[in-house]
């Protein structure tokens, strides 16, 4: 199956930056599955990021970051979840984008 610490590595890469740099340097490269949820993760975190540069749109930019903010809480802890029982079902949205590999 995969690594003993495949589970952990792939939960800690969706717990912000922070973790998700953790997790790519601690992950034995070969590993399919957390390889899967550090480009789901790394998809999010980008959203993220996207989301809080709307905020500097006049009027409606803090609506649009506020909407991404909570579309991406989801995701993570869909991901969080997905991660913790060894799923490696595609998040909606993100889960078809890869940017890793």
């Amino acid at each position: 199956m995969y690594n003993t610490n495949s589970r952990a590595v792939a939960v800690v890469s969706y717990i912000t930056w922070v973790g998700w740099i953790i997790a790519f340097f601690v992950r034995d490269k070969s590993d399919a599955f957390v390889n899967h949820h550090l480009n789901q993760a790394l998809v999010i975190n980008l959203l993220k990021i996207a989301g809080g540069l709307c905020a500097a749109i006049p009027r409606f930019g803090d609506n649009i970051s506020w909407v991404v903010g909570v579309g991406a809480f989801v995701l993570i802890i869909m991901g969080i979840y997905r991660a913790a029982h060894w799923s490696t079902e595609p998040l909606p949205l993100v889960g078809e984008l890869h940017l890793l590999y």
